[in-house]
């Protein structure tokens, strides 16, 4: 196996991270989310670490939330322009992490860093907290960039599913709908986010929660192939979809199937957000 063959963890553990950036140079991505996320990167981050923002960079809001969902993806060119203007280049080793354990936009930028192509692309395991706790410098020094003009993907590369394609799913046995988040969520019992409770017909429910033990960190990858294949049951990754509230989260549970050593699935981007705001069949808890 040559080296541009070999296959790179989708995950670095802290201390693994602490041997990385004493060996080689790395990109390290700080991809926290939330209202006050820029702040919190001004005010403290991971030494040498870049910002991206998961409302602007990762995702291109439309004024409707009906019309792909609270965080749809931008086009390919936007976020190859991000790419170049962090000094990524296809041989960049870069991680990236979050402060949800990878739930949130760090594992969203993994997807879109595997989705144009990128081979060196890890999420931190732990995120921002594990790994200052295990010794990782901080720091709120503002890095500068150089940008590279490398990247001409002109479409993502990772399978997606739109709308249509979960509405001849919601009725077809022989596909699979995983919802990934809280059964509260998905039992329609609450829903802090979105108009609507409930979720799509004939989804099953694998809260992403369900991907770490309760450290935070993920758990081995064989617990999570047995998981994984016991739920798709026999079913190509080709006839899976996977989406959450807004597309962020669903990506993951998409790299914890990847850490497991299983095909990638198919990413519903528009997720719940889309669905319930499109006057599609839904189900929710009965009064």
């Amino acid at each position: 196996m040559t080296i541009e063959q070999k296959r790179i963890s989708p995950l670095i553990s802290p201390d693994e991270l602490l041997e990385l950036e004493k060996a080689e140079k790395i990109i390290l991505i700080d991809a926290r989310a939330g209202a006050d996320a820029k702040n919190k990167y001004t005010q403290l981050h991971l030494a040498k670490a870049l910002f991206v923002d998961l409302e602007h960079q990762l995702a291109s809001k439309k004024e409707n939330a009906a019309n792909g969902g609270r965080h749809p993806l931008p086009e390919i060119k936007q976020f190859i322009k991000v790419v170049n203007e962090l000094g990524i280049s296809p041989e960049s080793h870069v991680v990236v992490y979050d402060e949800k354990n990878g739930s949130n936009a760090a594992a969203r930028f993994w997807w879109m860093m595997k989705s144009i192509g990128h081979k060196n692309i890890q999420v931190l395991d732990g995120g921002f907290l594990k790994a200052a706790e295990a010794g990782y410098p901080v720091s709120s020094a503002i890095e500068n960039t150089v940008t590279v003009y490398t990247y001409k993907t002109e479409q993502w590369l990772l399978p997606l599913a739109d709308m249509q394609e979960v509405k001849a799913a919601s009725i077809n046995n022989d596909k699979l709908i995983i919802d990934v988040r809280d059964e509260e969520r998905f039992n329609g019992e609450t829903e802090p986010i979105d108009l609507i409770a409930g979720h799509i017909p004939n989804a099953f429910n694998i809260p992403f929660t369900t991907n770490l033990n309760s450290e935070g960190f993920f758990v081995s990858p064989d617990e999570l192939k047995r998981k994984y294949l016991s739920a798709f049951n026999g079913k190509p990754s080709t006839e899976i979809i996977i989406h959450c509230g807004s597309g962020v989260t669903a990506c993951h549970t998409l790299l914890a199937i990847d850490y497991a050593g299983l095909e990638i699935p198919n990413l519903f981007v528009g997720s719940w957000s889309e669905w319930s705001r499109n006057n599609l069949p839904m189900i929710v808890k009965s009064k």
